[in-house]
Order: structure tokens, then C-alpha cells, then sequence
């Protein structure tokens, strides 16, 4: 496995990192309510994360999407780990916008106005797949 990222894989990464790290940052001070909104958009996709409390959730999310931007930003962390990490997190937001009632077109992958925003994480997915594959690809 590759150490350090090569050249071109960094301007995706760094982008990816630049709005996972931020989000993560935004969400270090929700409040009760928000919190409650992330956990309940996570537990109607996710039932299992239903039991879990609101603000420890979205206290998880928060530490969890500020490691992922991390994880992307610095060129010594692998590109298949990072790749991979931010694969698995891309799919479980699309994963919410397949299953969220109302976040597409009736009877279409197209989204409807209310989930253009997890929609265009798919990017997201690309270019964590983009990284993998590369990997991969070079063994």
C-alpha cells in the first residue's frame, strides 16, 4: 500500500475534506433540537441507530466526520484507507437519500427539491471509489 497520496489525488481530497471537516465542526455545537433532527433522519434510513440517544449521536457524527476530513486532508494517510473511509460514509448518506421518504421523484432516482442536498454527495462516493480503484488498480 502507498504511503503518501500521489499528486493528483490530493485536489479531490482535499476538496471532499474541506466540507466533511466542516460539517463536522458545525455540528460540535448543535443544540437539542437539531440533534434531534440528524438522529431522526439517521434513524428512519437506520432503525438500529433509533436506540441511540440524540446528542450522543450527533456528538458521534460530529467526531466521526471531523477523523474523516482528517483522515483526507493529510497526504500520509494511505489514498486506499482514505478511500475506502470516505466510500463507506458516502454510501450511507446516499443510502438516506434512497430510503428517506420524499428525498426523490416519485418513481425516479431523480431527487426532488427537498433532496438535492444528500444528492450531490454522490461526488462524495466518486471520489472515494476513484481512490480505491486507483489503489487497487496499482497492486
Amino acid at each position: 500500500m502507498k504511503i503518501f497520496a500521489r499528486t493528483h489525488q490530493l485536489p479531490p481530497r482535499l476538496a471532499a475534506a474541506a466540507i466533511i471537516l466542516s460539517s463536522g465542526l458545525d455540528k460540535t455545537s448543535v443544540d437539542d433540537q437539531a440533534a434531534a433532527g440528524l438522529h431522526g433522519m439517521a434513524a428512519g434510513t437506520y432503525p438500529f441507530l433509533g436506540r441511540m440517544d440524540p446528542v450522543t449521536f450527533a456528538r458521534l457524527l460530529s467526531r466521526a466526520e471531523i477523523v474523516l476530513g482528517t483522515v483526507l486532508l493529510v497526504p500520509f494517510v494511505p489514498s486506499l484507507l482514505a478511500g475506502a473511509a470516505l466510500t463507506g460514509f458516502a454510501g450511507g448518506l446516499l443510502g438516506m437519500y434512497l430510503k428517506t421518504p420524499g428525498m426523490r421523484r416519485e418513481g425516479s432516482l431523480r431527487p426532488s427539491q427537498e433532496g438535492i442536498g444528500i444528492s450531490k454527495d454522490v461526488w462524495l462516493l466518486g471520489i472515494g471509489l476513484g481512490l480505491v480503484l486507483e489503489e487497487l488498480g496499482h497492486r
